[in-house]
């Protein structure tokens, strides 16, 4: 690969196709400004490029998914290093966005491209063919647009725009290119102003800014109704609007405004006047500190955000305005069964809600075939661009389009006439799915296609319209083909009670009997939050230490029953995976990670140790990496401190440097929608090998007292420090000793149920303890990751 430009966008692209392994040109213009001494050396004359690679790998959240990726990363500058581009396979250009500029680079980029290459440009906008014009066959066959996300590790779309005389091969190639080996949902676009998550998102942000103003709204309460209310991203509109920059909402709503000729409703992409005073104050947002919010500190110190008030263009503290059908749909947790509640609410917020649907809606249907042929495109842009929970035909089918329409109608909204004409056939919904397949309406045929793309992909609702295998409140298990299950968690935040175990039991024992394997994993945005602590802290403060322990026994034997079962287990970790969750994770018997997956054993924070076999299991492993005259000890110390800090790693690369993935069973895939096909490939690789049942292992090294004494002055260096409570120093020492498999005189084997038996009872110990009966609380009052 070559990137050519370092600016925000070209460092992160560097460092996320390293990220996917592709040794990666990053190449920028030479340093301005140098003396004559200075132009002659190599670290001076790309001293640019460097510091903004460096900057991008220091920056919070992490670019690359740990320090090692960024060694596949070599830059330079355009004026000595173009002669690189004749070994790459792929040049990006991302520099400023000015046509100019970028023909003069093409025309320079050219010369040293080989033939047959790919070439494309990271463009937000500007056209292709202005871009590619007076260049060869050769280039304009092989070029396209290319607009990747920002941060392109994070934001999974990258919109596919080719030219007029792109070759079909090389749109088709970074199609799959883009989904399998960089992790993103690739939408293929036409040659129009903005493509279309930008074209579309933006319009929906022009139309919140002028109902807001027709329905007299203040941002705070557009804010509450345009997040996770409606299926929107936490920032909402306006704290979205500070984060990106009011000036390039600005700059691409100006652009719009200007480049729309045939857009029946071009004049709502027009800036409202306390834009402009905005844009004219420098309030840009994040960038200059302030914008449509402000953080401030009040006289004692404590962190203030206060909002811009439109008509005053005076900061003041945030209003809270109550909405009873705004309390009643935060009651609702099922997001379809919210949109649908809210969609039938007539106060001002539903109005608002209604109203913004019912223009998202209109100009959507109005978009085809101008921006695109096919609606899934724009739905698939706006959930993997916009970070919508579901995109607008989608949220159109939640509410019913026929009964929507109606509604619509009523207020003088027009849908374009392939709609009326789709529910004259009797086509009641945009997709429908069968037999585990995903269709969607295609306009030119007037019939159900299947969504081209997704034969890598197991999407569970897919499977809703057929039978579960079995079901009950907290999971459900799918029958997803070739003899393989899926068990699906759906408590809150996926956290592990009494429902989920009883579903992984059941599961297995299904599967023993009829099915080649299981797979447990599922499509919300985290694996599994961990154990149901609400349930645990019930349990202690009414001091029933019997039922307990039955509990943990339960949960420690449902977690090794995912390795000792007769058929293969796969588990399809991603997000959050914590605690229990990542127990689950290191017994099953392969891993299929999703490379976005945040995993740890992260027990100690709530004054406990893992006790549903985590404890036990980096016991194991430490035992197995053990080599004759190796020392033994730091392994076991690495492991100790891992869990003693509750070390969490943000990537499925950092979980495999720190044991939590093993590279002899687990794997990681770039792309979450294929995760679960993986996995399911994964059991039908172990069951068509001749899977046969593992036996519990008896042979485990514990190093005993030899340890005990390293890791208890350990624990006390940390007090020494202050880096350690006393409660905290009680919770090592309990861990410390069951790491080192007790008092023991001397090295000895042992096995996996002595040491389960050893870290359950030091877990019901520490939950009898008032200190962390107290931490349990906080985080359940406080709305941590582990409540339930």
């Amino acid at each position: 690969m070559a990137i050519i430009g370092s600016g925000v966008m070209g460092s992160r692209l560097a460092c996320h196709f390293a990220n996917a392994g592709i040794k990666t040109i990053l190449l920028d213009i030479v340093t301005p400004g140098l003396n004559e001494e200075e132009s002659g050396k190599p670290e001076h004359r790309n001293k640019l490029v460097n510091e903004a690679l460096q900057t991008a790998l220091r920056s919070n959240p992490s670019p690359v998914y740990n320090k090692d990726v960024s060694l596949l990363i070599k830059t330079g500058n355009i004026e000595d290093h173009l002669e690189w581009l004749k070994d790459v396979d792929w040049t990006i250009e991302a520099v400023v966005e000015n046509l100019e500029i970028k023909k003069q680079l093409f025309e320079k980029l050219e010369q040293f491209r080989k033939p047959g290459t790919l070439i494309s440009s990271n463009t937000s906008g500007i056209p292709i063919s202005w871009m590619s014009k007076d260049r060869s066959d050769d280039f304009r066959a092989h070029f396209c647009g290319t607009h990747f996300f920002n941060p392109p590790r994070y934001l999974p779309l990258l919109e596919i725009i080719p030219g007029k005389d792109t070759s079909e091969d090389v749109v088709d190639f970074l199609m799959e290119f883009g989904s399998l080996n960089l992790g993103k949902t690739t939408v293929k676009c036409k040659d129009t102003p903005a493509f279309i998550a930008n074209r579309v998102g933006i319009y929906s942000i022009m139309a919140v800014f002028k109902l807001m103003h027709e329905l007299d709204l203040n941002i705070e309460i557009v804010d509450s109704l345009t997040g996770p209310l409606t299926g929107k991203p936490k920032s909402a509109t306006f704290r979205t609007s500070d984060v990106v920059g009011l000036d390039t909402l600005a700059k691409v709503a100006a652009g719009l405004e200007m480049a729309l000729t045939n857009d029946r409703e071009k004049d709502i992409f027009k800036l409202p006047e306390y834009v402009q005073k905005m844009l004219d104050k420098k309030w840009l947002g994040d960038k200059t500190k302030q914008g449509f919010y402000k953080k401030t500190k009040d006289e004692n110190g404590n962190r203030l955000i206060l909002a811009l008030d439109l008509k005053l263009m005076e900061y003041q503290m945030p209003t809270k305005t109550r909405f009873d059908s705004v309390g009643n749909a935060r009651q609702i947790e099922n997001l379809k069964d919210r949109m649908k509640f809210l969609s039938t609410q007539t106060d001002v917020a539903g109005k608002f809600i209604n109203l913004l649907n019912y223009h998202v809606f209109q100009y959507v249907s109005h978009r085809i075939p101008e921006i695109s042929d096919s609606l899934y495109q724009i739905d698939d842009a706006m959930r993997a661009g916009f970070g919508w929970e579901y995109g607008p035909f989608e949220t159109w089918d939640i509410l019913g389009v026929e009964r929507t329409l109606e509604s619509m109608e009523k207020n003088n909204f027009e849908v374009a006439s392939w709609i009326k004409e789709m529910l004259a056939k009797g086509i009641r919904k945009f997709y429908k799915s069968e037999n585990g397949k995903a269709y969607y309406y295609d306009i030119n045929s007037g019939e159900y296609k299947i969504i081209p793309g997704r034969e890598s992909f197991i999407l569970l609702d897919n499977f809703r319209s057929q039978p579960a295998v079995w079901q009950n409140k907290g999971c459900t298990l799918h029958d997803i083909g070739d003899g393989v299950l899926n068990l699906e968690f759906h408590t809150k935040m996926n956290t592990l009670g009494s429902e989920v175990l009883e579903g992984i039991n059941k599961s297995i024992e299904i599967a023993e009997k009829e099915f080649n394997g299981l797979v447990l994993g599922n499509n919300a945005a985290n694996f599994s939050a961990g154990a149901n602590l609400a349930m645990l802290f019930m349990l202690a403060i009414d001091q029933e230490f019997d039922e307990l322990d039955m509990a943990v026994r339960y949960f420690q034997n449902t977690v090794m029953k995912l390795r000792y079962s007769s058929i293969p287990v796969v588990i399809a970790p991603h997000g959050l995976t914590l605690g229990g969750g990542c127990e689950m994770t290191l017994h099953a018997d392969s891993a299929v990670a999703h490379v976005e997956t945040y995993i740890g054993l992260v027990e100690f924070g709530v004054g406990l140790i893992p006790a549903g076999g985590g404890t036990k299991e980096f016991v194991v492993r430490t035992s197995d990496s053990f080599y004759e005259g190796d020392p033994q000890l730091p392994k076991l110390q690495e492991r100790f401190t891992t869990i003693a800090t509750a070390k969490v790693a943000t990537s499925a690369s950092e979980a495999f440097d720190l044991g939590l993935l093993h590279h002899d069973k687990d794997l990681a895939v770039m792309n979450l929608q294929r995760q679960l096909l993986e996995a399911k490939n994964k059991v039908l690789e172990l069951s068509s090998a001749g899977y046969v049942q593992p036996v519990m292992r008896d042979d485990i090294l514990v190093l005993g007292r030899t340890a005990l004494g390293t890791l208890y002055a350990g624990t006390e260096a940390f007090k020494l420090s202050n880096y350690a409570s006393e409660h905290d120093m009680k919770i090592a020492r309990k861990l410390a000793f069951v790491m080192a498999g007790g008092d023991l005189s001397q090295p000895t084997r042992v096995s996996e149920q002595y040491l389960l038996d050893l870290e359950r009872e030091a877990f019901l110990s520490l939950l009898g303890e008032k200190k962390t009966l107290e931490r349990i609380q906080s985080i359940l009052k406080g709305g941590k990751p582990l409540r339930n």
